[in-house]
């Protein structure tokens, strides 16, 4: 039987009704799960270019925001340029993020952004807190003042891992009011507390103490880097002195090469400048003293013709700098600190070897404090030729080693005693010098140390255990490892009545934990001031913490799932829309 209607019939209409309600698919309930499954998706979408974002950004140590970030701004910072960068690739991004996006549901604001970038800091941390495990393992602690003049600790943990991998992980950075040792104290142990780590299971801590290798109980030589200081500053810190200086040594060279005093070749007699010294780098130091005295020439000429050229107010500072550049006692140390630590930079750059292990750097430790006394023993009339010819040649006047010295201003009351100008700059500063780098190093290796570091030698694997001695792993167990074996385990190994194997490999992974340097920390510092320099001074301790350890620590970052990120993130607070 036919139905008869129109388009508009109620028949027709009728119709069409009972079409949909035998149709599922078309039902109400069904259009709203489906609307809502979509909802959800294009949520978690959204959160992932957002996670993304931040998750570029902290690697790279970039800026999260721009200085305007209004609609019709044509620079709306990393952040959101990022976003608009997605959203180019991908249309199913474009369409959910930004200006498509619910207006109370972006999720691109700082407060997300921080949230985003605390989840992933977190997770990070919680990595390697679980590779620590019950472990045992010790810190590595250091502090430097950033940008915005507070006092940043780093905390580094070394340890070894279940496949017997040597692990150092930055850990965490805090800001501290003081460096007092109770401080410090109470701020590890906050973190340490915070993360479940026993201090129980502690077997080593690593705490650097580089400012006091410059030779602060030697007065001449503390004098000398004052003034080492204050002359590259002056030259240094104006754009005009920098270029002048530049200018002077590229004319030098020209003339060095006329002559035929400077080889010529591809990368050689690049024109360079001075080189500030660093508060925490013992490298710079050197690296300082080297420049200076590679332009020691271009340095003074631009000092004279800043006194016959530059503005009254420059002149007398230019005049004292030179003249106190020009004298013997700047001179002589300047020379002397230049061959002492040429031999402590190879060990500074040893010990900052990632790889390097404790013996060697036991060895790398003996083989400086013998060159050190062979310096002391034999090193002194080197020296004295050296400061000869580089006074002739820079037209310095040297004085006559064999008359008296005048302590002071030279006045009767002040002198000590009849001793020679040899005496004093030999035995008061050539000897006291390196006797004072001598004592640093036995003072940092002390017979403790050498003590533990010689009976771990015994486990050193070069020529499948070439030097292992069983009373030495004995002994090294029951000396410095009490607590993590029993006396019958000890007795075991000794009579060979069991397979001490299993110990061995437990003495080695405690051995393994001894910090042997501090470089891991300087390296944090060095992203510490990428991330938080002068433009971005304002930032937060944990937003800095959070950038830190996604930017050094990149691996753990890449292991870290975007859905775990989304579940944390919608546990953290009510959110506005949904995300399962």
């Amino acid at each position: 039987m036919k139905h008869v209607g129109g388009l508009n019939s109620p028949h027709h209409a009728a119709m069409q009704k009972w079409d949909l309600i035998r149709n599922p698919t078309k039902q109400i309930e069904t259009v709203f799960q489906s609307k809502y499954v979509k909802d959800i998706e294009d949520n978690r979408l959204r959160l992932k270019a957002s996670i993304e974002s931040v998750r570029l950004l902290a690697n790279q140590g970039a800026a999260f925001r721009g200085h305007d970030e209004t609609e019709d701004s044509l620079n709306v910072g990393y952040f959101r340029e990022v976003i608009k960068s997605f959203s180019r690739m991908s249309v199913e991004v474009e369409r959910v993020v930004l200006g498509n996006a619910p207006g109370n549901a972006k999720y691109i604001s700082p407060s997300i952004q921080k949230q985003l970038l605390n989840i992933l800091g977190n997770k990070v941390r919680n990595k390697i807190r679980e590779e620590v495990g019950d472990s045992k393992y010790c810190i590595l602690v250091d502090e430097e003042v950033d940008t915005s003049s507070k006092e940043q600790m780093a905390i580094i943990l070394r340890f070894v891992d279940c496949q017997g991998i040597i692990r150092e992980q930055f850990f965490k950075i805090v800001s501290v009011p003081n460096t007092t040792s109770q401080t410090l104290k109470d701020e590890i142990s906050k973190v340490l507390t915070m993360y479940n780590l026993q201090v129980r299971n502690m077997r080593g801590q690593g705490y650097d103490g580089a400012s006091n290798m410059r030779a602060k109980g030697v007065h001449d030589i503390w004098q000398f880097f004052s003034t080492l200081s204050l002359i590259v500053n002056f030259v240094d810190s104006s754009a005009k002195r920098h270029s002048a200086l530049k200018a002077v040594r590229k004319e030098e060279i020209a003339d060095l090469v006329a002559c035929g005093q400077l080889q010529t070749s591809t990368g050689a007699n690049q024109v360079c400048t001075l080189q500030r010294a660093a508060a925490t780098r013992w490298s710079s130091h050197f690296h300082s003293i080297k420049s200076l005295i590679e332009l020691f020439s271009s340095t003074k000429k631009t000092l004279d013709d800043m006194i016959e050229q530059a503005p009254l107010e420059f002149q007398g500072q230019a005049l004292s700098i030179l003249k106190a550049m020009r004298s013997f006692d700047f001179v002589f140390c300047l020379l002397l600190m230049h061959k002492l630590m040429k031999i402590t930079e190879v060990l500074c750059q040893t010990l900052q070897r990632k790889s390097l292990d404790f013996v060697h750097a036991m060895k790398f430790v003996g083989h400086t404090k013998s060159f050190l006394q062979e310096m002391r023993e034999e090193g002194w009339d080197d020296l004295v030729r050296n400061v000869e010819s580089f006074c002739e040649k820079h037209d310095i006047d040297m004085p006559n080693m064999n008359a008296r010295y005048k302590d002071g201003t030279g006045r009767g009351c002040q002198q000590r005693g009849f001793i020679t100008v040899e005496h004093h700059y030999h035995i008061d500063v050539f000897n006291a010098l390196v006797d004072f780098q001598l004592s640093e190093l036995n003072r940092r290796f002390s017979d403790q140390t050498s003590e533990l570091l010689i009976l771990s030698s015994t486990l050193d694997l070069c020529d499948n255990f070439r030097n292992f001695k069983t009373e030495d792993a004995c002994n090294l167990a029951k000396k410095f490892y009490p607590e993590d074996f029993v006396d019958s385990e000890i007795m075991l190994v000794q009579t060979r009545k069991s397979e001490f194997f299993p110990m061995l490999y437990r003495l080695i992974c405690l051995v393994l934990t001894i910090p042997v340097s501090t470089a891991t920390t300087e390296r944090a510092f060095s992203a510490m001031n990428i991330i938080k320099n002068k433009l971005r001074n304002k930032m937060e301790d944990e937003f800095l913490d959070d950038c830190m350890v996604l930017h050094i620590e990149k691996e753990y970052v890449e292991s870290i799932d975007n859905e775990s990120v989304i579940k944390d993130f919608e546990a953290c607070g009510t959110r506005r829309v949904r995300f399962s």
